[in-house]
């Protein structure tokens, strides 16, 4: 059986390490310009999109009992910086784009739900537990996002977006139980979890809500793009 961190001939950490990378640099750019739309300084930003591309992966290794590899590697702490950067510098034509901070999250979300669950099976999790995990790290950077803009969570009120991570970290455990992974099966997880999240935001699909009559306007629910340029 061969898992993702192997697949590259010679070398156990290239591949966990680019996706790590790019992951981290998307979810922070979805952090940086939630920052800028909550008006926040570029501290900030630089916080958020921080929290963003890491807390996921740390939220991870803890739970697996061991050492958060992501801030311990340069790369990706270039790469959080450079993202928060990219989104206060580059923040009027972001910001126009009105499904920016939707879509860098999307990105980000299809490459933690499968680099998560991988390394949650190279540590030797079971498979429900790799799938919880590999969630775990696609969802917990914009969970923590949201709590420090005064949001509820994204994954708490969005159906169509946990639902993807969980989808994108199945397929990664199915390819493990048959005996099927390869680099083909790792795409076809992510692009799973990535067209399922944008089918969700394009069509505004959701998980059904309780409805309450008369109730107000959900406070977590992102501003309109009036209120926000």
């Amino acid at each position: 059986m061969i898992a993702l961190t192997t697949y590259f001939a010679g070398s156990n950490s290239v591949a966990i390490t680019w996706i790590t990378i790019i992951g981290a640099f998307a979810f922070g750019i979805s952090g940086g310009l939630a920052a800028v739309r909550g008006r926040l300084d570029i501290f900030g930003v630089m916080v958020l999109a921080a929290t963003v591309g890491l807390a996921g992966g740390i939220m991870r290794d803890v739970l697996l009992g061991i050492r958060p590899a992501s801030i311990y590697d340069w790369r990706v702490i270039v790469a959080v910086t450079l993202s928060g950067l990219t989104a206060f510098v580059l923040r009027g034509p972001l910001i126009r784009w009105s499904s920016s901070v939707e879509a860098f999250d999307a990105i980000g979300l299809s490459l933690f739900c499968v680099i998560g669950t991988d390394v949650a099976l190279q540590h030797h999790a079971t498979p429900v537990t790799a799938v919880l995990l590999g969630t775990v790290t696609a969802v917990g950077g914009g969970a923590i996002r949201d709590v420090l803009l005064n949001r509820v969570p994204a994954v708490l009120r969005e159906g169509l977006y946990a639902v993807p991570a969980l989808v994108g970290s199945g397929v990664i455990v199915i390819g493990y139980e048959i005996d099927r992974i390869n680099l083909a099966w790792y795409f076809l997880a992510g692009g799973l979890c990535f067209a399922i999240r944008v089918i969700g935001m394009v069509f505004h699909v959701n998980l059904p809500v309780a409805p309450v009559p008369g109730a107000p306007r959900d406070p977590g629910a992102p501003e309109s793009d009036a209120d926000t340029a």
